[in-house]
């Protein structure tokens, strides 16, 4: 059997070809290039499943570099042939290219319909560009809800720092403003008073007239306060119907004034009832190394002062 296989006494092709050396070299040259490349193209499928264990259809990839293969040991029995007629060699090739062929053929028209579900160049496309619109929608939805988030941290912030009546600073933010003055005044050894001013008869205002004209007279003695200090005061609601004021960089002398005027703007107010308003007022100014709770507590008894003395008054801490 090994005999015939390399019988190599059979014509060679060179005499069909009558040894003619256009002839010979187109058919050499053509079967030498068909060969080489029948050898590149395997060794590069090859070296493509190896580097990509991702590919799905992995071993369609090695069938086809079986199969080219197979056809460049075709064309290369056909070169040796030409000198040489091994042909039982060159048809034993040519019946595993058939094999390979066909079995390369069916295994790719079952793929076929795999094949054709996978994404084209156009729909993939078509689907990054709707990735990228969902993204940038996403990105707007993103921008909208911090915007959204910002606006409601700051509407938070306000209703856990202002009175929800007077709409001025509830004691919570006057407290915590008046430490960091008190902190800065002392860092920097800069004066700072504050003014505890509480509403006379309040009480009896309600009892008379209703909770909702006090209500009413509270804000508008809010109103009054902010727009008789200055910008750099801070304005707060204490509790009930005492407000504390803090003054910055004003010492004792400019907080009387300012108290003065204060309490002169309230009793100059005409509520809508039959009553007049007027209110007591106490004066304090921080003392070296002196804390916020010192500090307060000077003021309300200064307030308690001014209504034992009559109210409508305003009382130094200094002079009592």
């Amino acid at each position: 059997m090994l005999d015939k296989l390399f019988d190599g006494s059979f014509m060679p092709h060179g005499h069909c070809l009558l040894w003619r050396w256009d002839l010979l070299f187109l058919h050499v040259s053509g079967d030498i290039l068909t060969a080489i490349s029948y050898a590149l193209i395997p060794i590069a499928l090859i070296h493509l499943v190896r580097k990509r264990d991702d590919l799905k259809f992995d071993r369609i990839f090695l069938l086809f570099a079986g199969f080219i293969g197979f056809c460049g040991i075709t064309h290369l029995m056909g070169l040796i042939n030409i000198w040489h007629g091994y042909y039982y060699l060159e048809g034993l090739a040519k019946l595993a290219t058939g094999l390979i062929s066909i079995t390369t053929a069916i295994v790719l028209w079952k793929l076929i319909p795999k094949i054709l579900q996978l994404p084209s160049s156009a729909m993939l496309a078509q689907r990054n560009h709707e990735l990228l619109t969902a993204q940038q929608e996403l990105q707007q939805i993103n921008i909208s809800l911090e915007a959204k988030i910002e606006e409601r941290t700051r509407e938070l912030k306000l209703q856990a720092y202002t009175d929800p009546l007077t709409n001025i600073k509830n004691r919570r933010a006057i407290l915590s403003d008046l430490e960091h003055e008190i902190e800065r005044s002392s860092r920097y050894a800069h004066d700072c008073s504050i003014l505890m001013l509480d509403v006379d008869y309040f009480k009896q205002i309600n009892d008379n007239f209703g909770h909702q004209v006090g209500d009413d007279i509270l804000v508008q003695i809010a109103q009054t306060l902010s727009s008789s200090c200055r910008k750099s005061d801070y304005v707060g609601r204490y509790g009930g119907e005492e407000f504390l004021i803090i003054l910055c960089e004003t010492g004792l002398q400019q907080a009387c004034e300012l108290a003065e005027r204060i309490r002169a703007n309230i009793e100059a107010m005409q509520p809508d009832v039959n009553c007049s308003l007027t209110c007591s007022i106490g004066i304090a100014s921080l003392k070296e190394d002196q804390d916020i709770q010192s500090l307060i507590k000077q003021a309300d008894d200064a307030v308690y002062s001014a209504k034992r003395q009559g109210r409508n008054r305003l009382v130094c801490a200094e002079q009592q």
